[in-house]
C-alpha cells in the first residue's frame, strides 16, 4: 500500500510539473507581458526598465525556478485586465465553482446510481424506459441549450427561479457560500441541474450496463442456488461488484465537472473561475489563464489519486495481485 501511495504520489508529481511548464510557457512566450501592462505610449526605456524588474531578460530556467516557487506560494502574479493578484480573485471565485461542482456531482450520483440500479434489474418495465429515453436526451442536448431552457421555463415563463448570479451568499471565515441562504439556493438549482445533467446519464447508462453484465456472470448464478433472497444477491453481491469500475469513471467526470463548468457558469453568469476564464481568454489575461490551467490540472490530479486509492481499497484482486507481484 505505501509502495502505490508513492508511485501515485510521483506520478502525479510529474503531472503537475508537465502543467506548470505550460503554464509558465503561456506566461513566457504568449504574448508580450510588458505590453500588456502598460500603454502604447509608454517609452522604450520604461519598457525595458520594467522587464528587467520582472525578470524577463534572465535565462529561461531562473524564470521556470520563479515561478515554480510562486506557485508553491500561492502567488500567481497580476491580473493584466483586473489588476488586481490573481491569488484575490482565485480565493473570491473558487468557492462559487466548488459549491456548484460538488452539488452538480452529488445529485449526478444519487440520482444518477439508483437509476441504473433500477434499469439493470428490472429492464423490461416501462419505468426503465422512460429513464432510458430521458437520459439519451439527457446526453444528446448539449449543455448551454440545457441551460437556456430551464431559464426560459423555470426563469422566464413561470418565475420561480432566477436566472443569473449566484444570490445572497454569507462568509465563513475566508470560504463565501450561497447554500446557508434561500436567494443562494434557488440560485444555484438551475446551474447545478444543467451541469449534472450529462454526468447523472453517463452514470446511469454505466451502472446499467455493468449490472446487467455482473447479474450473467457465474457466482450470481451460485448466490441464487444458495437461496439466498433477491435483495441480498442484488445489493450484496452485483451491485458492490458493479461499483468497482463505476468509482473510477466516476472519480473522472468529477474532475471533468470542475473543468468544464465553463460553459454552465457562462449560461448562468454564476462568478465562478470558469467564468473568469472566459473573460481573461477575450482580453488575453494570461495570469488568470495559466492559473486556471495549474488549479483544474491540480483537482484533476488530487481527485485521480483519491480514485486510484479507494480503487484499491475496494478491489481486493489488485491487493491480491501486487502482493503477490512483490513476493516474486
Amino acid at each position: 500500500m505505501i509502495a502505490f501511495l508513492i508511485r501515485r504520489l510521483l506520478q502525479s508529481l510529474l503531472v503537475m510539473l508537465v502543467v506548470a511548464l505550460l503554464g509558465f510557457t503561456m506566461f513566457r512566450y504568449v504574448g508580450d507581458p510588458v505590453a500588456q501592462m502598460v500603454g502604447q505610449d509608454t517609452p522604450l526605456e520604461e519598457r525595458d526598465k520594467l522587464r528587467e524588474e520582472l525578470g524577463l531578460n534572465d535565462p529561461v530556467y531562473l524564470q521556470f525556478g520563479r515561478f515554480i516557487a510562486a506557485t508553491l506560494r500561492g502567488e500567481f502574479g497580476l491580473s493584466y485586465s483586473i489588476g488586481r493578484p490573481v491569488n484575490e480573485l482565485l480565493v473570491e471565485r473558487l468557492p462559487a465553482t466548488l459549491e456548484l461542482s460538488l452539488i452538480a456531482a452529488l445529485f449526478s450520483l444519487v440520482v444518477g446510481i439508483p437509476m441504473g440500479v433500477y434499469t439493470g434489474l428490472y429492464p423490461q418495465r416501462w419505468l426503465s424506459k422512460v429513464f432510458l429515453t430521458v437520459s439519451l436526451v439527457g446526453i444528446s442536448l448539449p449543455t448551454f441549450f440545457i441551460g437556456i431552457l430551464l431559464i426560459l421555463l423555470f426563469g422566464v415563463t413561470l418565475g420561480w427561479l432566477p436566472t443569473f448570479g449566484r444570490g445572497e451568499t454569507v462568509a465563513i471565515g475566508g470560504w463565501t457560500t450561497g447554500l446557508l441562504t434561500a436567494s443562494g439556493l434557488q440560485s444555484i438549482l438551475m446551474p447545478a441541474f444543467t451541469l449534472g445533467m450529462f454526468q447523472l446519464t453517463f452514470i446511469m447508462r454505466l451502472v446499467r450496463s455493468e449490472m446487467l453484465e455482473v447479474l450473467r456472470t457465474d457466482f450470481i448464478k451460485f448466490a441464487r442456488a444458495r437461496g439466498l433472497a433477491n435483495r441480498a444477491v442484488h445489493f450484496g453481491h452485483a451491485l458492490k461488484n458493479t461499483l468497482v469500475p463505476v468509482i473510477t469513471i466516476t472519480g473522472l467526470q468529477v474532475g471533468s465537472i470542475v473543468a468544464f463548468a465553463i460553459i454552465t457558469e457562462t449560461v448562468f453568469q454564476w462568478p465562478g473561475l470558469g467564468l473568469l476564464f472566459l473573460q481573461a481568454i477575450q482580453n488575453v489575461d494570461i495570469p488568470i489563464m495559466s492559473t486556471y490551467l495549474i488549479v483544474v490540472a491540480f483537482f484533476f490530479v488530487m481527485i485521480n489519486l483519491t480514485v486510484d486509492l479507494l480503487y484499491y481499497v475496494v478491489d481486493p484482486r489488485l491487493r491480491i495481485h501486487r502482493e503477490v507481484a512483490g513476493g516474486h
